[in-house]
């Protein structure tokens, strides 16, 4: 079984690159972030003819998360239960669902914007919300992962130039003991480095060249519970679909398990 996630950074402006990227890597499930989109306007029809079930949290131009999957959807949740608000507004960064033998959740966590903001306060309590909300199925004996954008580079190792980062968002010590606190949930980062090659970002600024210069952090995450993660058996970042015209500027990040 393989499964992905992958921040299109718009599922309109990505769509013909979306689906071509689907036939060819002959994934199962795709767990999506920043689709940017209404529900109305997420190209269900077009994915349904490829064979794949979209389960879509989304309510407009920013934000929204979906998971497309060809061997069933079961149990959909929408929204991260317990979650906080911003601003009044509760976002569409959550979405899970069964898929056949495994259960999945779709995130996209806060950016977080500025060490102190409200954002980022908003999200530490995001993470707090995401750790409660996972950790039965985390603790269960059914395959489980929580996939996505997790906005946190979880080492040092994970950013192109940790000096660069001084005072940011991204590599903070709150950040990382967040993510800390989400893996003593149960869950485990599936992808291990290096890969097949030395720092797998997943991310590229658009800016000042960043992917030809390898200018990027690894933030998109697979962490999954230990019947997921005893079940992998590979797992790679598809850096050939950040290169090109039209590109997003994260990459996919591929699990193949052995379920």
């Amino acid at each position: 079984m393989r499964i992905a996630t992958w921040n299109v950074n718009s599922i309109t402006a990505r769509l013909p690159r979306l689906l071509a990227w689907l036939e060819s890597s002959g994934t199962d499930v795709l767990c999506v972030q920043e689709t940017k989109c209404s529900e109305e306007q997420f190209p269900s029809g077009q994915l349904k003819e490829l064979g794949y079930e979209s389960a879509v949290h989304a309510t407009g131009r920013w934000n929204g998360v979906a998971l497309l999957s060809r061997v069933g959807l079961e149990d959909v949740v929408k929204g991260l239960p317990g979650g906080p608000e911003y601003e009044g507004v509760s976002e569409p960064r959550a979405v899970s669902a069964v898929c056949g033998p495994v259960r999945l959740w779709s995130v996209y966590v806060p950016n977080g914007r500025e060490v102190g903001h409200e954002h980022f306060a908003y999200k530490l309590r995001w993470f707090e919300a995401l750790g409660a909300a996972v950790r039965e199925d985390a603790a269960g004996s059914r395959p489980f992962a929580v996939l996505g954008d997790y906005n946190v580079a979880p080492t040092d190792d994970d950013v192109w130039d940790r000096s660069l980062f001084d005072g940011a968002t991204h590599v903070t010590p709150e950040e990382r003991a967040a993510l800390a606190a989400l893996r003593a949930e149960g869950l485990t980062d599936v992808v291990p480095r290096p890969l097949k090659y030395d720092r797998p970002f997943t991310y590229w600024d658009y800016r000042e060249l960043g992917f030809p210069k390898n200018r990027g952090m690894r933030i998109d995450l697979v962490y999954g519970n230990e019947p997921f993660a005893t079940a992998v058996k590979d797992s790679y970042v598809d850096r050939e679909e950040r290169k090109g015209k039209g590109a997003s500027d994260h990459a996919p990040v591929v699990v193949d398990l052995d379920l």
